[in-house]
């Protein structure tokens, strides 16, 4: 995770704990002189656009006064989908058995793009189910990742 990314996950995460939701993750689109902050929020009880709304206007209260983002940026605020990114060791664990696709920083055996069954964490490293070959990525070379939906 890059320090700016890091800087407001520790800004904002406690203010979305408050409101009584689970941040999930951020994602920052850096895009020129307009950037874009994407936070993903979870509840137990799913999440409705009114939760959004409500969190959105929390954290663009923190953001106008801390002032972390320099440039120009839109905010959304977003559950995590069916497609539920994974930031995490813990979110990685949680989810095993689920069919993920991945996409890493650079490439690792070859390749960047890994698509498969997630296995769980070992230490530091994501275990993935590719084609029968089972991979160790680590956490810090994966750039993107998601849960594919299954619709059965």
């Amino acid at each position: 995770m890059s320090s700016k990314l890091e800087q407001l996950q520790a800004l904002l995460a406690p203010v979305i704990e408050a409101l009584g939701y689970e941040c999930w993750g951020l994602e920052f689109l850096s895009q020129g002189r307009h950037s874009l902050l994407r936070i993903y929020i979870d509840h137990a009880n799913g999440i409705l656009v009114e939760d959004c709304e409500k969190v959105s206007r929390q954290v663009s209260g923190v953001l106008d006064v801390e002032d972390p983002i320099s440039n120009e940026y839109t905010l959304e605020v977003s559950s995590p989908g069916m497609d539920r990114p994974l930031f995490t060791l813990e979110q990685f664990a949680k989810h095993a058995g689920e069919l993920v696709k991945i996409k890493l920083r650079s490439p690792y055996e070859g390749r960047r793009n890994y698509q498969g069954s997630l296995r769980g964490v070992e230490e530091q490293d994501v275990v993935v189910l590719v084609d029968d070959h089972e991979y160790l990525l680590p956490i810090d070379l994966i750039d993107k990742a998601n849960i594919v939906p299954r619709f059965d």
